[in-house]
């Protein structure tokens, strides 16, 4: 490993951020033929990540055509987001459509930097002609068990009664664990209680098999809808298999949540290519998902993560990441407590961010991909931040 690496060649190559919307071009021009823009973020609640991921996003699809957003978020949720900034639901501010994001971290999702980005792609939507395709919110995450099987009892309930009941039938097997999916997951992966495995299986089957009875109805509307409903089943029998797993082992649990953003994601590109043609999907999700783990020492341990899943699928892919050497951070002191402002340690001495930090430039841009020379002096594997794992960046921010 180099431990001087060449930071007159960094500075050289760093585009600084103090100077606006022209800073990004490089970054534009890298990502935007690409089908597929993963824009990381080292920590869920600081203000720069969040501004600068939408300016980047609003760049995106207003010059290249993007047409998805995609979150670390759970699907029903960012659903409702989804329908609010294409101008189909009731709700008339982007706060109250964000209303439902009442899983911890709260802030994660209910804040002035999301909020004002979804007013923005509403009235991006609403700009548009009255027939051309708008660009839409989907979440990627799978935690949400109970609301995303009430989501299909919802759908099914308008579209088929006799399935409504025999999904609630199937979906009933969670009812006496209430609202806690780990209770469920304990119990069921220690055979204390009969799995729930099959009956969301069977569920998720029976919604497939009918899609062409349910689709032939109201054109796109029934067409979103009914995928909406078939995400919410899949994220069911996924998250049941997530919970199940759960007191198994870490890599497992990871690896299955990891599997299902990117199971969605592929299903999503899938959707929107039948209306585009070409899907352009850019994600948004912290460092540690959208990096390329195969570059980590976490592959190591059998780990994967959405990144790799989609760096191996998708030959038009770009992985951005977001890193500070030091700042503050929205978090709390534990799970479930009451958000603070607290400070960023500065990096450890060996990572990439105290190298980035040397430079002297505040806030930068730097892509590698294209510059073999600048790629091959900073292509040592050194600690990140505070988490000993190694990287090799494609393009980063800090």
């Amino acid at each position: 490993m180099s431990l001087s690496p060449n930071l007159d060649l960094l500075r050289t190559a760093a585009h600084s951020l103090a100077d606006g919307k022209i800073t990004l071009d490089p970054l534009i021009d890298l990502a935007g033929d690409a089908s597929f823009v993963l824009l990381g973020e080292a920590t869920h609640g600081t203000h720069e990540f969040y501004s600068t991921r939408a300016a980047i996003t609003e760049r995106l699809i207003t010059e290249k055509g993007f047409q998805a957003v995609a979150v670390e978020a759970d699907w029903p949720d960012a659903y409702r987001v989804n329908r609010f900034v294409r101008g189909r639901s009731d709700d008339a501010t982007p706060a109250r459509a964000l209303s439902t994001f009442t899983r911890f971290p709260v802030w994660m999702w209910q804040n002035l930097n999301v909020e004002t980005f979804i007013r923005w792609l509403r009235e991006h939507n609403h700009s548009r002609p009255k027939y051309a395709p708008q660009v839409g919110f989907y979440g990627l995450d799978l935690y949400s068990l109970n609301r995303s099987r009430a989501e299909v009892v919802r759908y099914l309930e308008t579209v088929d009664p006799e399935a409504a009941r025999r999904a609630r039938y199937r979906y009933s097997c969670f009812d006496h664990f209430g609202e806690d999916e780990q209770a469920y997951g304990y119990a069921a992966g220690f055979d204390l209680s009969q799995s729930c495995q099959n009956d969301v299986v069977r569920q998720l089957r029976d919604l497939q098999t009918r899609a062409y009875e349910y689709l032939h109805r109201d054109g796109r509307v029934a067409e979103d809808e009914f995928f909406s409903a078939e995400q919410n089943a899949r994220l069911v029998k996924n998250a049941e298999e997530y919970y199940r797993g759960m007191f198994q082992g870490r890599v497992n649990t990871w690896n299955l949540r990891d599997s299902h953003m990117a199971e969605t994601l592929h299903a999503l590109a899938a959707h929107l290519d039948q209306r585009f043609g070409r899907a352009k999907i850019v994600v948004w999700a912290h460092n540690s998902h959208l990096g390329n783990a195969r570059a980590t020492d976490r592959s190591q341990y059998g780990e994967w993560n959405l990144g790799q899943l989609v760096r191996e699928r998708y030959a038009r892919s770009a992985l951005v990441g977001f890193t500070t050497y030091t700042g503050t951070v929205t978090a709390a002191s534990d799970w479930g407590a009451m958000h603070e402002t607290k400070r960023v340690r500065p990096a450890l001495p060996e990572s990439w961010e105290t190298v980035f930090h040397q430079t002297g430039v505040p806030q930068f841009l730097v892509t590698f991909t294209g510059d073999e020379r600048l790629s091959s002096e900073f292509r040592a594997e050194r600690v990140h931040g505070e988490l000993q794992t190694g990287t090799k960046p494609e393009a980063s921010t800090t």
